[in-house]
């Protein structure tokens, strides 16, 4: 198993993390969209806390594959028949998909923190809100919170269906060098 990435594959380390982020993604936000429906009290409480955790990992992950990506440089991207334009494209959804994945996290904390309300760090100590309670703040910034959680979901599925595409009608590697064991 390779660690680092070659000239062909992404390494074990780049798809762990890829992997993580889209799990957690996708966790974060079914617990976004629905942890209102569980029990009020320790149930409820643990889903916020699970979903805020899942934001913070993605936040982590990001800055770690951010860092391995400058140190590591990825493979260079498999020919389309579409050619430069689909390229930009693709690397135009990349950085929108790390903006995303930066922002949405983030506009979440702001929401605890406007609340009034301390943020708990990976659950091994709290962040004390440095501002006043103000729930019309909140309200708007958790209105944002979700429309970019929902834009981050269909952009990630659009990039699911792209890679799909790449492996299963232009048939190249795309999609198998991201993928553990495959594509070698």
């Amino acid at each position: 198993m390779q660690l680092a990435n070659s000239k062909t594959r992404y390494g074990a380390l780049p798809q762990l993390i890829h992997w993580l982020t889209a799990l957690f993604v996708v966790a974060g936000w079914v617990l976004g969209q629905f942890g209102d429906d569980l029990p009020k009290g320790a149930a409820r409480a643990l889903g916020l806390f699970a979903h805020m955790t899942l934001g913070e990992c993605v936040i982590a992950l990001l800055a770690i594959r951010l860092v391995w990506r400058f140190a590591d440089p990825p493979p260079p991207p498999e020919p389309t028949p579409f050619g430069p334009l689909v390229t930009a494209a693709a690397k135009l959804s990349q950085f929108a998909l790390y903006a995303l994945l930066i922002v949405v996290p983030l506009l979440g904390m702001i929401v605890q923190l406007e609340r009034g309300h301390d943020l708990p760090i990976f659950g091994l100590w709290e962040f004390v809100s440095p501002w006043p309670a103000d729930r019309a703040i909140a309200r708007s910034v958790l209105i944002a919170h979700r429309y970019l959680a929902d834009a981050l979901l269909i952009l990630a599925g659009i990039h699911a269906g792209a890679a799909i595409a790449h492996h299963w009608l232009w048939r190249d590697r795309t999609l198998a060098r991201m993928l553990p064991g495959l594509g070698r």
